[in-house]
């Protein structure tokens, strides 16, 4: 089995690539749930050549751009006759879950096949049914009904009130002995107005009445299959999880249930995959790399690198990684890049004083850690560094890793919280400069598209109109040259990715920030063209008035 599945290191690359510098970018790291040991696996560039190779592979067998987009990812692993490769898919690969030269999913899942495939055609089913419930002509014909009554109702409105004013001005008009014959009339044409309104109620009542009970009742019968999806899944989730068996370079096999509560799926990612397999032959990990290919999903792009998934593979990964060997072990005291007593790519400080300090930040660098470890290297964390022990520092605002330019944090709490209600209350003036893909035929303007971050797409965020949250940019065109159009912009709100997807946007400028992989054409390795200028605000002890301005690096 294992020599199907194992692959020299020297079919993969050539002698130049394996004799290069090798180097680490990333680590998958955890923490043993056993021992509280930590452990740490490098993704490398040797490990990313072989992956690059992969890509080629697939690319040849025509799965590239409009195959179905999924992760991949290679495992170099230490043999007794040297190195060699693994490889592997997520979940399944055109229908199916063992393919020759791959590693195979994790044991257990035949155990559940046959349950699981009842379940997935249970929630088909209910998929549609929803689908049908949902898009009933019934919908539409009482949405059509309630626009004729509230027209109707309008009119009917109209005239009563034209009415009510004919009377009002006989009643200003006639005699006072004329008045008095006449008010028995007034008066019966005002209850015969009254009367004419409670038919019309009726009517429209008795009119949609069948079907809104139509409705309700699909309502109801939408709840339930919700609900009912809800258990099949839980249920398959539970059952999967007790019959998956993972094993660790330690000797130890548990069930995926006995490590949490863990969505369904876990398990099927590449890093477990390949750490199990590699656990179950007794092959040494040297490093590990992960690379989404196929259609673009979210913010994943094909050909690009990627750590361990949050949900899934974080949470397993201690237990995957416990029982490396000591040449594998590492410290995970400071982030990839960023030792204590090793050269750090300096920060260039733009303004300090006893209160705050104002950097500019370079493209590609963090402003504040991320949730792992291994996204710990930020400009926060730089700067902790060179601080006393204890001192106090904290960011008044972000700009995005790929967004360089001024970055302004706080040396105590009071000027944090001061300069935080000055953002909040647009109190800071901020100008960024970009170069756009495309023709701007407006000199100025103001873009004003409400902005909603899908927590399924995330960091991805989009125009939404009913859930978005206000969001303006005022812009000015600097220069214009042929395709490409470099653009000063103001932004009044500060919303995540607000200028990119105000840029983008078809509503917006139509024209995405070059460089901007997320919401334009991006290429691998070209800088996202956006840069913080400048930022000015009223010193929180001073008052004076402060602007501060970071050179346009493109």
């Amino acid at each position: 089995m294992l020599d199907t599945l194992l692959s020299s290191l020297n079919d993969w690359l050539t002698y130049a690539e394996l004799t290069a510098p090798a180097a680490a970018d990333y680590h998958y790291r955890g923490r043993c749930p056993r021992t509280g040991q930590d452990y740490r696996l490098p993704r490398t560039t040797l490990a990313k050549a072989v992956a690059q190779q992969l890509m080629t592979q697939l690319k040849a067998a025509r799965l590239d751009h409009a195959a179905e987009g999924k992760m991949y990812g290679v495992l170099l692993v230490q043999t007794p006759t040297g190195i060699g490769v693994l490889k592997a898919f997520s979940g399944l690969w055109q229908g199916q879950g063992q393919v020759p030269g791959w590693v195979p999913p994790i044991p257990g899942r035949s155990q559940v096949a046959l349950q699981e495939a009842r379940t997935l055609d249970q929630l088909a089913a209910i998929k549609a049914r929803l689908l049908t419930l949902q898009q009933m002509p019934e919908r539409a014909t009482y949405s059509e009904l309630l626009q004729q009554q509230a027209e109707a109702r309008q009119g009917l409105n109209q005239r009563h009130r034209d009415r009510k004013q004919t009377r009002d001005l006989q009643r200003q008009t006639l005699a006072q002995e004329s008045l008095k014959a006449a008010q028995a009339a007034l008066e019966q044409e005002s209850r015969g107005d009254k009367a004419e309104l409670r038919r019309f109620k009726q009517q429209w009542r008795d009119r949609l009445a069948p079907i809104e009970t139509v409705i309700q009742s699909a309502d109801a019968e939408i709840a339930a299959l919700k609900q009912r999806r809800r258990d099949l899944s839980r249920q398959l989730q539970a059952d999967m999880h007790a019959a998956y068996r993972l094993s660790n370079f330690a000797g130890e096999s548990v069930a995926i249930q006995s490590l949490g509560n863990l969505p369904t799926g876990t398990g099927d990612c590449c890093a477990p995959k390949l750490l199990h397999t590699a656990a179950q032959y007794n092959l040494v990990p040297l490093a590990m790399a992960e690379f989404w290919w196929g259609t673009a999903q979210g913010d994943k792009q094909p050909g690009e690198f990627y750590g361990a998934c949050a949900d899934r593979c974080q949470p397993i990964m201690g237990f995957l990684l416990s029982g490396l060997s000591a040449q594998v072990l590492q410290s995970v005291d400071t982030p990839v890049g960023a030792h204590r007593g090793a050269p750090l790519r300096e920060i260039t400080v733009l303004y300090q004083d006893p209160w705050l300090i104002a950097v500019d930040k370079p493209a590609g660098l963090l402003s504040v850690p991320g949730r792992y470890r291994d996204r710990a290297d930020s400009v926060f964390f730089r700067l902790r560094l060179t601080l006393p022990e204890g001192s106090f520092l904290q960011p008044v605002h972000r700009l995005d890793q790929d967004t360089s330019g001024v970055l302004l944090l706080a040396l105590d709490a009071d000027t944090h919280r001061q300069l935080s209600q000055q953002f909040a209350q647009r109190q800071v003036a901020k100008t960024y400069q970009a170069i756009v893909v495309g023709q701007v035929s407006a000199s100025s303007g103001l873009i004003d598209l409400p902005l909603w971050g899908d927590p399924t797409q995330r960091p991805r965020q989009q125009v939404n109109w009913p859930q978005g949250r206000p969001s303006q940019t005022k812009f000015e065109v600097l220069h214009r040259e042929g395709e490409l159009t470099r653009i000063a912009f103001y932004p009044l709100t500060g919303r995540t990715h607000q200028i990119r997807v105000h840029a983008a946007h078809p509503q917006g400028l139509n024209a995405p920030i070059a460089g901007d992989r997320l919401y334009g054409q991006g290429e691998p390795g070209q800088r996202l063209h956006l840069h913080a200028q400048t930022v000015q605000f009223t010193h929180p002890q001073s008052q004076d008035a402060i602007l501060l301005n970071s050179a346009v690096p493109f």
